[in-house]
């Protein structure tokens, strides 16, 4: 990477992080991450740069680690830069976050293996950072540094259990000896590793008595075995079977080492303290010689708390120990501190409906269902719970989770279950008034979800699901845009009470009020959704449809929507039908059914409806009713090659999405092959201005830089559009191509579309032509994608490979008359290297570039690489003059001489910024693989 770019890092870190992918189509994934790697070792370049730098890495490694053995090399690169960068209070920063940046590629890329190098020097370098106990070799502005070291290995030792666990004894020294907030720190990372230590010693199939005494003492390499016995193992949680050690083990060092860690642990944040009793729970559970009474007196200071990290460890410890720690009184009382917290008016809303889930899940000393549901503990009683009544005020989720906590509360009251449900019902008729009068969407979505709570724990109540019914009806007469909600409540409800006839009562009874509505109530915005209510009452198989179409015939007799051809209407009206053609009683409405068919088929405007009501009728009058009933079903499996019908698209289970959506296929179908043509056939200008005949010669580069103002010129390359090798049967013949070419940078005007109008498999490739007009003569790439019909009818979307775009592809000859002479050329080219060499022009430059060549290599390249935009063809003695066109109106200018040691090229052009990639195309044409003989780059 040249010096010139150093300052556009923070351009192309930000370019990456907004879409990574995407910026990696325009760069390789191997040059970036050399690139970082370059600059990182960079002298010149600051530390805060390098910390760019590094944030890739940090955030994405798997996605530029492509492989285990990448990551390890560049694991390893990052790892010489940390030991060799010195420690001075500039350089801190710098290297925590190399530390970051090796352990997230490490880690994240899964090389993580016995034997790699690179992660035992890395933990070997974390633990000595570690070891400058309470700052004193280098400072207190090392601390941060420290730190960083100190969660990486915490980070290692959870990512690979038991990777440290035979290094407890340095850990626990380093631990014991530190006085700095970092002790916080050693102190959550050594019982992690106590932690994973003690349940791989759970593992092992002959345990001594010493074992566990050993680990806590042990300090040496990095424990392999362990990590692979581990690694599998699902972390241990509340309710799970936990490993344990035999009785008889000696644990008076554990112990007195869990003891050391609970009376420290009030020194450390209410986070880290909860993270430190969950690490040490599990150890005391895996030990069946350490009683939990350990615990006992941290007991008192926890069931005051008010920090719900602590509380919520504490109910991990209650689930993990029950009766063996917490007495009957310690559980009466802490289920009374939720109750009050659940409503204390100084706590936020998702603090309060925090400890109405600790209720609900609360961890009983003998439960009496352990599903892991929602369990209303014995001891919580509707005296209890009175002032968690939900009431209008309530915040919608703070009322959901009352409404559900007081249902369930009072379902278990026993003789009470009938008052309560009059308390809870009475509360759902207040919130239906306040839905009837105030309908935005978050107060009706509520009450319907309130609905459904009462239904789940109260639908064999006698009285209120009846009266609910009624309410609901009204609910509706008022608010008939409510129909999605009805019907999602009715489906709910059918799939959680399956033996309960209360949906279909719902429905049934919605129908009756849809019928009987008066004609001039059913305005066209109210009459699409009592359409949607009827098409799902259709669907129920105990509701008849007698009056449905009855109601439906008289609408379109007695009204204008016939005439008026709404095609919306008559669509609705059609689904309608179709749901009735597969109702069971479909035989006692048949003549209705059919009268109803043919009269839209006869007098509906809309050609669509028309032709779909017709071919309802044909179907009706035609077909048996098993028939009927399996071609109107077709098309709902998953079948790939089902029967598609007029029938299956007005489906409304199916919304159009086969035939109308547009799929992704999994895989590249299509692809883009170069085509090898000669320059003339894929470049070209338009609208080429001539100069005129009679210029004189020395007003010849006047007249071609006036041309410019009405020049546009483009490039043409050809491609061939062919199939992956491998495609799947159903892509073998392609209709319909439309490719879409979207710009990866803005130096290219955007592309426009190509269309193909078919691709077979066994045919030829197809040949297309993409045009590009340059804004920047660089090298690009294009992202390619196309979509296209099969032969079943469905749409598809694929993803094509990008393209590239070289720097040589952009080279046209130069804008000039065809019937030019030979030495106007020449003159033009002197006049133009004069002008632009004399830095008159800002953005103009000149270079060099030398190579050794012999006299037939030299012209072998002329001939190979730049013979069309040859000046002169036979120089000698004079130089090679070489004039290349880059649109829209850039130059370069070569002056090709051999001397007698090497061949020297003099560059001049008018943009500096060309002269990267001039270099680059200059050493690939003149290098052994361009000359296909042996030549020598020396130097630019």
């Amino acid at each position: 990477m040249t010096n010139l770019d150093h300052s556009n890092w923070a351009n192309r870190v930000a370019d990456f992080f907004q879409s990574p992918s995407h910026f990696l189509l325009a760069t390789s994934t191997d040059a970036f991450l050399a690139d970082i790697l370059h600059d990182i070792k960079d002298d010149k370049i600051s530390e805060g740069a390098k910390v760019l730098l590094l944030s890739p890495l940090s955030e994405y490694p798997s996605l530029l680690c492509t492989s285990p053995h990448i990551a390890e090399q560049i694991a390893s690169s990052l790892l010489d830069i940390l030991t060799q960068t010195p420690h001075t209070p500039k350089t801190v920063n710098l290297k925590s976050h190399l530390m970051l940046s090796i352990t997230s590629v490490l880690i994240s890329t899964s090389c993580m293996k016995q034997g790699l190098g690179v992660a035992e020097r890395l933990i070997e370098a974390l633990i000595q950072t570690l070891q400058d106990t309470n700052d004193q070799k280098c400072g207190v502005f090392c601390r941060p540094m420290r730190t960083i070291a100190c969660e990486c290995l915490r980070e290692f030792e959870v990512c690979y259990p038991g990777l440290l666990s035979q290094k407890l004894d340095i850990l626990s020294s380093l631990r014991q000896h530190e006085s700095s907030p970092l002790h916080q720190s050693f102190s959550l990372l050594y019982s992690v590793a106590l932690k994973n230590a003690v349940r791989w010693l759970t593992l092992q199939n002959n345990i001594a008595d010493r074992d566990l005494k050993d680990i806590l003492v042990r300090n040496e390499g990095l424990a392999w075995s362990a990590t692979e016995s581990m690694l599998n193992l699902l972390p241990i949680t509340t309710g799970d079977v936990i490993p344990v050690l035999p009785y008889g083990m000696e644990i008076r060092e554990l112990k007195s080492v869990i003891s050391l860690l609970l009376e420290e642990s009030y020194l450390l944040t209410p986070v880290c303290q909860a993270s430190l009793l969950r690490e040490l729970t599990q150890v005391v559970a895996m030990v069946q010689s350490l009683s939990p009474t350990i615990f006992k007196s941290q007991l008192l200071r926890l069931f005051g708390t008010v920090e719900i990290s602590l509380l919520h460890a504490m109910l991990q410890m209650k689930g993990t120990f029950t009766d063996s720690l917490f007495t009957a009184e310690d559980e009466n009382f802490l289920l009374k501190r939720l109750v009050g917290m659940a409503q204390h008016p100084l706590l936020a809303v998702p603090h309060k409906r925090f400890y109405i889930d600790c209720i609900l899940h609360f961890p009983e000393n003998r439960p009496i269902c352990s599903s892991g549901e929602e369990n209303l503990p014995v001891l919580v009683t509707p005296q209890m719970t009175t002032l968690l009544f939900p009431t209008v005020f309530n915040e919608s989720h703070t009322m959901l989770s009352r409404f559900n906590l007081l249902c369930l509360v009072y379902l278990e009251a026993g003789n009470e279950e009938d008052k309560g449900a009059g308390y809870m019902y009475d509360h759902l008729m207040a919130l239906q008034a306040v839905v009837e009068h105030h309908s935005s969407r978050e107060i009706a979505v509520t009450f319907f979800r309130s609905v459904y709570i009462f239904l789940y724990y109260f639908y064999q109540n006698e009285k209120y699901p009846g009266d609910l019914i009624q309410s609901l009806c009204q609910l509706y007469r008022k608010h008939c845009d409510f129909a999605p909600h009805f019907i999602n409540l009715a489906e709910c409800t059918q799939r959680t009470l399956d033996d309960s006839p209360w949906p279909t009562d719902l429905l049934q009874a919605v129908q009756i009020l849809i019928v009987q509505l008066p004609q001039d109530q059913l305005i066209q915005s109210n009459l699409t959704w009592n359409l949607k209510m009827l098409s799902r009452i259709a669907n129920e198989n105990r509701v008849s449809q007698g009056s449905t179409v009855r109601f439906l015939l008289n609408l379109l007799l007695n009204s204008g929507l016939c005439t008026s051809g709404n095609w919306r209407i008559g669509n609705s009206v059609l689904t309608v039908c179709r749901n009735v053609l597969q109702h069971p009683s479909l035989d006692q409405i048949f003549i209705e059914l059919a009268d109803l068919l043919q009269f839209m088929m006869l007098r509906f405007e809309d050609l669509d409806v028309q032709d779909h009501a017709r071919f309802y009728y044909t179907l009706l009058t035609n077909l048996s009713k098993d028939k009927l009933a399996s071609i109107l079903a077709s098309g709902v499996g998953a079948s790939r090659t089902k029967v598609r019908s007029l029938s299956s698209i007005m489906a409304e289970s199916e919304e159009l999405s086969s035939s109308l959506t547009v799929h992704t296929t999994r895989h590249p179908v299509l692809q883009l092959i170069k085509v090898s043509a000669d320059d003339g056939s894929r470049r070209q200008l338009t609208d080429c201005g001539e100069p005129m005949e009679d210029t004189p010669d020395c007003d010849l580069f006047k007249s071609y830089c006036d041309q410019f103002t009405h020049l546009s010129p483009v490039i043409l390359l050809n491609y061939h559009l062919t199939f992956v090798g491998g495609v799947d049967p159903t892509f073998a013949k392609l209709f319909c191509i439309c490719l879409h070419f979207e710009l990866t940078d803005g130096n290219y005007t955007p592309c426009s579309e190509i269309t193909v109008p078919s691709l077979f498999q066994e045919r030829n490739p197809h040949l297309i032509a993409l045009t590009l007009k340059p804004i920047r003569p660089y090298p690009t790439m294009l992202k390619v994608s196309a979509v296209f019909t099969t032969e079943d009818g469905l749409s598809w979307q694929t993803q094509l490979n990008p393209i590239s775009v070289g720097f040589s592809e952009v080279f046209l000859p130069l804008p000039v008359p065809r019937q030019w002479p030979l030495h106007k050329k020449l003159q033009l080219f002197d006049q133009m290297w004069c002008f632009l060499s004399s830095e008159k022009l800002e953005e103009s430059a000149t270079s060099r570039f030398c190579f050794e060549a012999d006299e037939q290599s030299l012209q072998r390249m002329i001939d190979l690489h730049l013979s069309m935009f040859a000046i002169s063809k036979h120089p000698e003695p004079e130089p090679y003059k070489v004039l290349v066109f880059l649109p829209p109106k850039f130059h370069i200018l070569l002056q090709i001489q051999r001397t007698e040691d090497a061949v020297c090229v003099s560059i001049v052009t008018d943009s500096w910024q060309l002269l990267p990639f001039i270099n680059a195309y200059l050493e690939n044409i003149t290098s052994p693989s361009g000359l296909d003989s042996s030549l020598s780059v020396l130097k630019l």
